[in-house]
C-alpha cells in the first residue's frame, strides 16, 4: 500500500484529511504527517500516525521528509508569505525524493476569469504550472469559501449587527472543510485520480442575503441586510480588529463572490463523497444544536 504524506497537520484541512484516511481503512503506519511545529501533534501520534518535522523554506528538510513517501497532500500555506517559493521546494523535494503523485489544494477561479486575488491567484497560478511540468503524477483540487469560516465575512453576531457587506445577490458553492479534507481522502486513498483536476463547490448556492434570510428564519429574529461599499466594509473591518491589509484581502473574497468566482457547481464534491454537501441551513442549524 502506498505511503502518503499529509502537509500541515497541524491546520484544520490537514488533520481532517489524515482522520478521513483512517476511516477509509488506511493504516496509520502507511500515514504520515508532516508538520514544522512540534505541538498540536500529540493526538495524531497516540493513533500511531508518525510525524515529521519540515518546513517548506528548509528544502533539505522536505527531502528527508519525503523519503518512502508516494503519495504527498500538498496543502497549500496562507496568504501573505512567499507561496511560490514554498510550493516549488515542496514539489521539487518532492520529485527528487521519488514521490509519485502530488496533490494540490488550489482556490477555485471561474473558467476564463482573469481576476487575481492578490496573496493567492499568482501563487496558485504558478504552483499549477509546476506541478504540470514537473513530470509527477498531480491533481489539483479547487477549494470554494469554507462553510464554516463565512462570519468572518459577515461579521459577528449578526442578529445584533445585522450583515453588512459589498455584495448583495451573487451566488457561491461552499463547503465545510471538514467536507474537503473527506474529498481529500477520498483521492489519496483510491486509484484513477492521477493528472485531473476537481472543482470542489458544493451542493447548495447561497448568497450574503441568502444568509441573512436563513440565520433570521432560524432563530426568528430579523437579520438586517445592507449593502455597502468596499472602502466602508474594509473600514468596519478593521474596527472590528482586523489589520487593514487581511481587511482588504476579505474584501477581495466578498467582492468576488458576489461576482460569481466561486459559484461553479461540477458535482465532483458529490461525486467524491457520495452525497451532497451540507447546506448553510444545515450547517448553522447544527452548530446552534
Amino acid at each position: 500500500m502506498a505511503k502518503i504524506l499529509v502537509t500541515g497537520v497541524t491546520g484544520v484541512v490537514g488533520k481532517g484529511t489524515v482522520e478521513h484516511l483512517l476511516k477509509k481503512g488506511v493504516p496509520a503506519s502507511q500515514i504520515i504527517g508532516l508538520s514544522r511545529k512540534k505541538e498540536e501533534i500529540e493526538d495524531l501520534a497516540a493513533k500511531g500516525i508518525e510525524v515529521r518535522f519540515g518546513d517548506y523554506f528548509d528544502y533539505d528538510s522536505l527531502l528527508r521528509a519525503f523519503e518512502g513517501v508516494d503519495k504527498v497532500m500538498l496543502t497549500s500555506t496562507i496568504a501573505f508569505t512567499d507561496r511560490s517559493t514554498q510550493h516549488y521546494n515542496a514539489v521539487t523535494a518532492a520529485r527528487q525524493a521519488g514521490v509519485k503523485h502530488v496533490v494540490y489544494m488550489s482556490i477555485m477561479r471561474k473558467e476564463g476569469s482573469g481576476r487575481i486575488m492578490p496573496g493567492i491567484t499568482e501563487s496558485d497560478l504558478f504552483t499549477e504550472q509546476v506541478l504540470k511540468s514537473s513530470g509527477l503524477d498531480y491533481t489539483i483540487l479547487y477549494h470554494p469559501p469554507f462553510t464554516d469560516l463565512l462570519s468572518a465575512y459577515y461579521g459577528p453576531d449578526p442578529y445584533e449587527n445585522g450583515i453588512k457587506v459589498p455584495a448583495n445577490n451573487g451566488k457561491m458553492a461552499p463547503a465545510t472543510r471538514d467536507e474537503l479534507a473527506e474529498a481529500h481522502a477520498e483521492i489519496l486513498s483510491a486509484p484513477g485520480h492521477e493528472n485531473k483536476t476537481y472543482s470542489l463547490g458544493g451542493s447548495d448556492a447561497v448568497s450574503f442575503a441568502d444568509i441573512a434570510k436563513i440565520l433570521a428564519e432560524i432563530k426568528g429574529r430579523p437579520v438586517p441586510f445592507t449593502t455597502i461599499a468596499a472602502e466602508e466594509y474594509i473600514d468596519m473591518k478593521v474596527t472590528q480588529g482586523f489589520p487593514r491589509n487581511f481587511a482588504e484581502f476579505i474584501t477581495n473574497w466578498v467582492v468576488a463572490i458576489e461576482e460569481g468566482e466561486f459559484a461553479y457547481q461540477s458535482g465532483d464534491m458529490e461525486r467524491l463523497l457520495g452525497r451532497k454537501t451540507k447546506t448553510f441551513r444545515e450547517y448553522i442549524a447544527s452548530t446552534l444544536a
